[in-house]
């Protein structure tokens, strides 16, 4: 009975255990893997430098090995006795930072079906930008996994969100207003208010929105962070 009763104790923990290495195997062969892909010939996405080797007068034959499959392949990998090639995708959505990036669609598709979601280079479920045009502030408070509360947040706006949230300024000065996001399991979103200086031509004055380090702890600080300086060095004599 003794016998029984500490096995009862000691299988889940075991189990988790063994959850845990499985877990941390897969992991590594991911990384594994992750690591190889790096090493692939660009393709396709390679043929705006053989244009730039033709312009600057490279000899033809150096690159037209590479310049005839950058017509035909995606990405590849070559090795010594095998080269592993990719179809070209038939869509390919990017952001202008060159992340994969579409709310309304696959952010990369192939011929035989295989697609991929992302929103600012970033992978998701496909069944989450669907549900970005009915996204609420509750909705980004509540949802648990960090990363995709950041894009619920990206998407919604950093402004709109502070308004239905009900979230308060932690500093004000001359320079603008401090807000910080406070976000379960996560580090806090910190925004600096500023208003432009320069008048639209009818004659109001835009506000901008600033994310600057959590840490920060004035408007002023956050300003002169984007500038990249110290705080204290942050005293300009005329804005334009």
């Amino acid at each position: 009975r003794l016998r029984n009763a500490v096995l009862d104790r000691l299988a889940p923990e075991a189990d988790r255990e063994a959850d845990a290495a499985v877990a941390e195997e897969a992991r590594a062969r991911r990384t594994t893997v992750r690591l190889a892909l790096l090493d692939a010939v660009r393709g396709q996405h390679d043929a705006p430098w053989f244009a730039a080797f033709e312009a600057a007068g490279a000899s033809a034959d150096a690159v037209a090995p590479l310049a005839e499959l950058a017509r035909e392949v995606g990405w590849w990998w070559p090795y010594r006795d095998v080269a592993l090639l990719s179809e070209r995708p038939t869509g390919l959505h990017r952001d202008e930072a060159g992340r994969l990036d579409r709310a309304d669609g696959p952010a990369l598709e192939y011929a035989d079906g295989f697609a991929l979601h992302a929103w600012r280079g970033m992978p998701v479920p496909p069944e989450f930008l669907a549900g970005l045009a009915e996204v609420t502030a509750e909705r980004i408070r509540t949802e648990e996994n960090a990363e995709l509360r950041r894009v619920l947040l990206e998407h919604y706006g950093y402004e709109r969100y502070l308004a239905d949230s009900g979230a308060e300024p932690v500093h004000r000065d001359e320079t603008g207003v401090l807000w910080r996001i406070v976000l379960p399991d996560d580090e806090p979103v910190v925004m600096v208010e500023v208003v432009n200086s320069t008048p639209e031509p009818d004659g109001t004055h835009r506000t901008y929105w600033l994310r600057v380090p959590p840490s920060t702890r004035t408007a002023r600080a956050g300003v002169a962070w984007t500038f990249g300086i110290p705080e204290t060095a942050y005293h300009p004599q005329r804005e334009t």
